[in-house]
Order: C-alpha cells, then structure tokens, then sequence
C-alpha cells in the first residue's frame, strides 16, 4: 500500500499550506497549483473551498 497522505505544508506554506501540500502529494510545481486555484477563485467559489481545505486537511 502506498503510505502517502495528504497534509498542509510545512515547507511549501504561503497561507496556511493547502496549495503546498496538494502539490506534495500529487508530485508538481506548488506555484502550478496555485495558479490554477486563483483561476478556479476567479470562477467561484474558490475561497470557500481553499477555506475548506484549511480546516479539513491535516498539519505535516
């Protein structure tokens, strides 16, 4: 089994992680991620769901 976890970011952390850490664990560039949050932010509810993520993915 793999032991791979999503967790925030302890070392790639602007805000709280987030980006970070699901560049981490899917093996990319954070700045991509954080790119493609902003454009999905512009279409919607983006922060919400970054506001989301920040409660409901662990710390590192």
């Amino acid at each position: 089994m793999n032991d791979k976890r999503l967790v925030k970011s302890a070392s790639n952390r602007m805000i709280c992680g987030v980006c970070g850490g699901i560049a981490e664990y899917i093996g990319i560039d954070p700045t991509v991620v954080r790119i493609l949050w902003v454009v999905f932010s512009c279409m919607g509810a983006g922060i919400l769901a970054y506001l989301v993520a920040a409660v409901i993915i662990p710390e590192a």
